[in-house]
């Protein structure tokens, strides 16, 4: 694990989107079926849009994880992305649970959403996330899988407690798994009473207010000297989206709970921190590692 801090100097923060649409979250798997999602309109281009046009104004570069069922179906959409001089990078292919597949069948979902970003982006793909951080304990083999397949780091873990995900045991900051070539980079969390407290944007930053989220980082920024790694998905930006028939209160609350408000906060957090995409704050770690020349065998 990398325990000592990374900067001596300002810190700039990661800035992530988790490119899904409304539809394919996992809080509405057991309501909408995946077979159904052709026929559900979508609304995830429309709202990248928006969320392009806010980080040309605030002049912020990010990294974009995007499903491959999504590319597939918006290639140009993933054509800007890359245009505008943002990252991109992979969520999987169909947004299924990590720990719910074996070895090869996730494989074969990174694999395919990695030819297929590669294919219609033009650029090589190195980072991943898993769909609702679904990498830990219950996944062991893999970060292995991910480095076997080209894969130069994962932000799939979430070193907190919480229903749905995490794995409060998790380490906090990035670090090689265990016999994997490649760095996990943990969501943000903070320290407080003996807890990891979440400080990684989704449904928090909509939920808590403002103020205590920028508080939180800046804590982080100051007492860690490393960069926190917020994150986001379109739908957030679209408080106009359908309502979805048949899921529980809780579901519903925790989807739509301030939507309304995202993007003006999401406005403010461009202007309160320095932002930038992960393969450029993470790029010493990231560096392929020299390989030593072989020597000759000396001549006997």
């Amino acid at each position: 694990m990398l325990n000592t801090p990374m900067s001596n100097g300002p810190i700039v923060n990661v800035m992530t989107v988790d490119v899904e649409d409304y539809f394919q979250v996992q809080a509405f798997a057991g309501v909408i079926r995946r077979a159904d999602w052709d026929a559900i309109a979508p609304r995830v281009e429309k709202n990248v849009e928006r969320i392009l046009e806010k980080f040309a104004g605030a002049g912020v570069h990010a990294t974009f994880f995007t499903l491959g069922w999504i590319a597939e179906r918006h290639p140009a959409m993933v054509r800007r992305i890359v245009a505008a001089g943002h990252e991109l990078a992979s969520h999987g292919h169909g947004h299924a649970l990590v720990d719910s597949l074996d070895a090869g069948s996730f494989r074969a979902d990174i694999h395919r959403a990695r030819a297929v970003l590669e294919d219609i982006g033009g650029v090589a793909v190195q980072g991943y996330r898993a769909p609702t951080f679904s990498i830990g304990p219950r996944t062991p083999w893999a970060h292995q899988v991910l480095a076997d397949e080209g894969y130069r780091y994962s932000s799939s873990t979430f070193p907190i407690r919480h229903d749905l995900y995490g794995d409060p045991d998790a380490p906090r900051f990035a670090y090689r798994p265990a016999g994997a070539a490649l760095w996990e980079l943990p969501m943000t969390t903070v320290r407080v009473l003996e807890r990891n407290l979440p400080c990684a944007g989704g449904g928090y930053f909509r939920l808590l207010p403002y103020r205590l989220f920028r508080h939180g980082l800046r804590r982080f920024n100051r007492a860690e000297r490393r960069p926190g790694i917020f994150y986001f998905h379109p739908w957030e930006v679209d408080p106009e989206q359908p309502r979805t028939a048949g899921a529980s209160r809780l579901a519903r609350f925790r989807h739509t709970v301030n939507l309304a408000a995202m993007s003006g906060r999401l406005d403010r957090l461009l202007g309160d921190f320095a932002w930038d995409r992960v393969d450029r704050v993470f790029a010493d770690l990231l560096a392929p590692t020299p390989v030593a020349p072989r020597l000759p065998e000396p001549v006997t």
